[in-house]
């Protein structure tokens, strides 16, 4: 916006404090759940074209051996299953971690809810006392 003493300019204008005292600009919308799993459903479809081109670059049949059984398969698709299995390994040691931290919680939970409440005491004896009457 000008007025008739400044010539119009391209420059925005300075922004003013926001009323609250932060220096922050006011957001019009939060960010959602939804908002956030579009923009994982944009990364996993980036990093899915990234594998397809991988693996279509990548169709030298090698022969793989595991446990005495012997077959061949493209590179691509071998690097692959190696990738799942070991994204399954570190699944499931983080489940049974995340098990264990859970039972952990509700034992503590369980244990706190059956002790009395205990009555914080200063240098003068429990709360509410006067202590001693000389």
């Amino acid at each position: 916006m000008t007025n008739p003493e400044t010539p119009p300019t391209d420059e925005f204008p300075v922004q003013q404090p926001h009323p609250t005292g932060t220096d922050s600009p006011v957001r019009v919308t939060k960010a959602t759940r939804t908002s956030g799993t579009w923009i994982a459903v944009i990364v996993a479809t980036v990093l899915l074209v990234f594998l397809l081109i991988f693996i279509l670059e990548n169709l030298t049949t090698v022969t793989v051996s595991f446990l005495g059984m012997s077959g061949g398969l493209p590179l691509g698709v071998a690097l692959l299953f190696a990738a799942i299995s070991g994204a399954l390994l570190v699944a499931l040691i983080g489940g049974a971690r995340i098990m264990q931290l859970r039972h952990r919680v509700r034992r503590a939970a369980r244990v706190s809810a059956t002790r009395p409440a205990e009555r914080p005491t200063g240098p003068a004896g429990p709360a509410g006392s006067a202590g001693p009457v000389t």
